[in-house]
């Protein structure tokens, strides 16, 4: 298990391979990368900063990756996260999952980043050519973890 914040660019491919490793029982690798667009839903953005809290995003992030392997029969987790400032078409955050089959490597992957959307503490600013943002939680996104939700 990984669980990195850093402020430097990641190379998914190569994460992905030393996430698997020379592990015969992976049948699976799921992942997802994110980047910086360059527009959001009312302009144009030209740069984004992210922050976060040294220490609480860490252990924020390895809840939820306990939270996955409890749920799914998974090998290995890496989660890379990036703080700082950021251009559109730098990637921002990397999920990968490894399991024996694809059901669960998708499933806790998708988890994961419907988890991290709403539940690890990073703050984004968006600049645009109008200034610059806070951006605000998305009620999608709060929808999206609600369907993982265990019932009581």
């Amino acid at each position: 298990m990984s669980v990195r914040i850093q402020q430097g660019p990641f190379e998914a491919g190569h994460e992905m391979e030393a996430l698997r490793g020379n592990d015969t029982r992976v049948g699976a690798l799921a992942s997802f990368t994110g980047y910086v667009r360059d527009f959001n839903d009312e302009s144009a953005i030209t740069r984004m900063t992210l922050e976060h809290y040294p220490g609480m995003t860490e252990k924020a992030l390895e809840r939820l990756e306990a939270e996955a392997r409890r749920r799914w029969d998974l090998l290995d987790i890496a989660i890379i996260h990036r703080v700082g400032t950021l251009e559109p078409g730098d990637p921002i955050v990397l999920v990968c999952v490894s399991s024996a089959h694809r059901g669960d490597a998708f499933q806790a992957c998708e988890f994961l980043m419907d988890a991290l959307k709403t539940q690890a503490p990073f703050w984004k600013k968006e600049t645009t050519p109008e200034g610059a943002r806070w951006v605000d939680a998305r009620q999608s996104d709060d929808e999206a973890v609600a369907r993982w939700q265990k019932p009581d």
